[in-house]
């Protein structure tokens, strides 16, 4: 709106309708307007806008006064009103540019350049002929001389605030359009100042009526709060946008030169020293650009082998140490490697939020500085992983590896809380003479898993055995994705007892393995490695489905009751898949079994460990129907409020505590105590592990009614489940 106002008013001042009004309602506007817009658009710092509007109090007064005065012989009081708000005007642009910081080196020669190239032009072509005319004052002669000084300034400013951010927003490009339009005015009034007039057509004032109403307007914008915001531009080339502006200016004094401009020995001697001074800035920039590229080349290279978070050096710049330092036989001792992975991370991040998880990575990744030795080399090489290496004798390597661990043990505060993090480290010297960086990392993590099987917090030293370990899980990998795909793996179904009938409530399902060769291989050995590989999510939905589909057929075929359930192991893998819910669902829905008659066993660990995208998962899964069970209850970490927390609906006592029962009075007293928390949460419990009748009498006597074990039988296949616990024993088992 207030841009199309400026276009009719600067229309009626050129029909000669109200000039002066339509002058001053034009400049009175922009000038409020740059005094509005820091408060309307919350600009901090306000005082380039505000100086902005000072000098277009003083360049309106000076418009205003021109055409009054000058028939009287003397622009005297029009330019002393006029030259301060030039150099108000040059202020505040400049107070944009350096108060957005993003005026970069190479931005400022171009402008540098560009400014010089100007300026000579300005000189030779408006400041020398308004100087030299004759029978003016001396007074008048200079300040008609400051203006191509002026417009030269603009230039630069011009220059430097286009080339220097990639912010060039809407009231950016109104504020560079201001300047343009002051920049012809003053070519236009230069050319008639060489003339020896001061005023001669209100057309010559359109320019910066124009500029006035780019200025209110570039104020009034919304964007205008992003001035002082700067997005600098990456280094630049010479663009062909910049060509355009930098050769004219490169080729002006030669230019003039050739076409006779310089015809004294004064106008020649300011070329000349143009020129040459626009050769010293074009080399200026190409040592520049050099010095640039350099900068940028060293800074690509540091974060290219720099963890970004802890300024560690990462994967790649530790191999790169690692292997100099095997290639180097003179070092002192072994090259030793430290591999270490901060326990309970993961409940950090998930408890608190990723940026409490980078603080706490940050202060062990300032810890492990404080700790080792300068000739240690420290390395992040992964979201809660660390490297350390370095020379020195089998007995400097533990006691430093016993250092690494204890200076991460201290609590360290994130969020609201202070935690206690422990690393579990694996160890590993350089001893044969085929040991690579990639070979040494490899078995310092396999020691590393190795502790963290034996129970966390602690350290191991690799050796010969726990290579040959991994070597035996890639092949039990490798079999399994073909047994997976071969259909090598079948579904076990052991009972779970009511004690008060003797006759089975429900059955797990139990993946079994039968290797076409090696015979049948544990679920012991196969679920860690299918856990570690993300093939227990492909396992998990075939147990699911199948067991589902049994289920299905044996209820039609009269096998078991309407209230008969299946209990299904679910993986913590599986419990973060996105589609996990629906699989259940659809799995319910084909085989159209009720979601009542379908338990899904958990471990403790996803309770405790599993996060909001599990627990989001479980409330998902009750919310279908479906009841939850927390196997292995008592040996994990869970505690009341994790089991008030998830939407639980049964416990099952692990065997552990049940082995111990008519021996051991602290076992039956744990029972006890699972028996009456889970009584009083409302949680139904069930005993696995039963193998004797004593324990089974024990339990009884506590209050358990459901149990689970060799007592009833091994986990058999389908269809001798059906021939010995059918409700009819005369219906084919399937």
């Amino acid at each position: 709106m207030f841009a199309l106002v400026g276009v009719v008013a600067t229309g009626l001042y050129v029909a000669d309708v109200a000039p002066l009004v339509d002058f001053a309602l034009i400049g009175a506007g922009a000038i409020a307007a740059c005094f509005a817009s820091p408060a309307m658009h919350d600009i901090r710092p306000a005082r380039a806008w505000h100086t902005l509007g000072i000098a277009g109090a003083f360049m309106l007064t000076g418009a205003i006064l021109r055409p009054i005065v000058v028939p009287y012989g003397s622009a005297l009081p029009a330019e002393a009103f006029t030259v301060p708000g030039y150099v108000l005007m040059i202020a505040a642009l400049a107070d944009f540019a350096y108060g957005r910081r993003a005026i970069d080196r190479h931005s400022v020669i171009d402008g540098l350049i560009v400014c010089v190239g100007a300026t000579t032009v300005f000189t030779l072509l408006f400041a020398i002929p308004a100087i030299s005319i004759p029978g003016r004052p001396v007074l008048i002669s200079v300040l008609a001389g400051l203006y191509p000084t002026f417009d030269a300034i603009l230039v630069l400013l011009v220059v430097m605030l286009a080339f220097s951010t990639a912010a060039r927003r809407a009231s950016f490009r109104l504020l560079l359009g201001m300047m343009v339009l002051i920049f012809i005015g003053d070519l236009a009034y230069a050319t008639i100042g060489n003339q020896g007039e001061f005023y001669t057509s209100p057309v010559l004032d359109v320019p910066f009526l124009l500029a006035f109403t780019l200025g209110g307007a570039s104020a009034l914008h919304p964007t205008a709060r992003e001035l002082v915001r700067a997005v600098p531009l990456p280094v630049q080339p010479w663009s062909l946008a910049r060509l355009a502006v930098i050769i004219p200016a490169v080729a002006a004094p030669f230019v003039l030169t050739v076409a006779g401009a310089a015809r004294t020995g004064v106008e020649r001697w300011i070329v000349g020293l143009g020129g040459a001074v626009i050769v010293l800035l074009l080399i200026l920039r190409a040592v520049s650009a050099v010095q640039a590229n350099a900068a940028a080349q060293a800074r690509f290279e540091y974060q290219a082998t720099h963890d970004e978070l802890t300024g560690l050096p990462n994967r790649r710049r530790l191999t790169q140490i690692l292997e100099e330092l095997l290639a180097d036989p003179s070092g002192r001792g072994a090259v030793w490697v430290f591999f270490l992975d901060l326990d309970g991370f993961k409940i950090v991040n998930d408890s608190w939020g990723h940026p409490s998880g980078d603080r706490l990575i940050r202060r062990i990744g300032q810890r492990l500085r404080d700790t080792l030795p300068p000739e240690a080399t420290i390395a992040r090489i992964g979201g809660d992983e660390f490297v350390v290496i370095r020379r020195g004798t089998e007995a400097e390597a533990l006691e430093q590896a016993q250092q690494i661990v204890d200076c991460v043990e201290p609590p360290t505060r994130v969020g609201p809380a202070e935690v206690v993090i422990t690393a579990s480290m694996g160890i590993v010297a350089a001893t044969r003479p085929d040991d690579t960086a990639d070979s040494l990392l490899r078995d310092a993590d396999t020691a590393m898993y190795r502790t963290k099987a034996a129970g966390r917090g602690k350290w191991t030293v690799f050796d010969a055995s726990m290579r040959e370990a991994v070597q035996e899980r890639l092949e039990i990998e490798s079999a399994l994705r073909a047994a997976l795909a071969d259909g090598q793996l079948q579904v076990f179904y052991q009972p779970i007892v009511d004690l008060e009938s003797g006759r089975p409530r429900g059955a797990e399902a139990l993946v079994r393995w039968e290797h076409p060769e090696k015979g049948p291989i544990g679920p012991n050995v196969f679920i860690p490695v299918a856990e570690e590989s993300r093939l227990i999510t492909g396992i998990g939905a075939f147990v699911l489905r199948d067991a589902v589909r049994q289920l299905a057929a044996w209820r039609a075929d009269g096998v078991v009751g309407d209230d008969f359930w299946m209990s299904i192991n679910v993986s913590p893998r599986q419990l973060t898949e996105p589609c996990f819910t629906g699989v259940v669902a659809e799995a319910l829905r084909t085989h159209g079994v009720p979601a009542r008659c379908v338990a899904l066993e958990i471990t403790e660990s996803v309770m405790v460990e599993g996060g909001d995208i599990s627990e989001g998962a479980l409330r998902d899964l009750r919310a279908l129907g479906v009841s939850i069970s927390v196997d292995d209850f008592g040996t994990g970490f869970s505690s009341l409020g994790y089991l008030r927390r998830h939407p639980v609906t049964s416990v099952k006592i692990d065997r552990s505590f049940v082995s111990g029962l008519g021996a051991s009075s602290s076992d039956e007293e744990i029972v006890r105590a699972v028996v009456a928390m889970s009584t009083a949460l409302g949680l139904a419990v069930v005993a696995e592990g039963v193998e004797s009748t004593a324990q089974r009498d024990v339990l009884g006597r506590l209050g358990v009614r459901l149990c689970q074990g060799w007592l009833w039988g091994k986990a058999v296949d389908a269809r001798a489940f059906a021939e010995r616990w059918s409700v009819d024993h005369t219906v084919k088992a399937r």
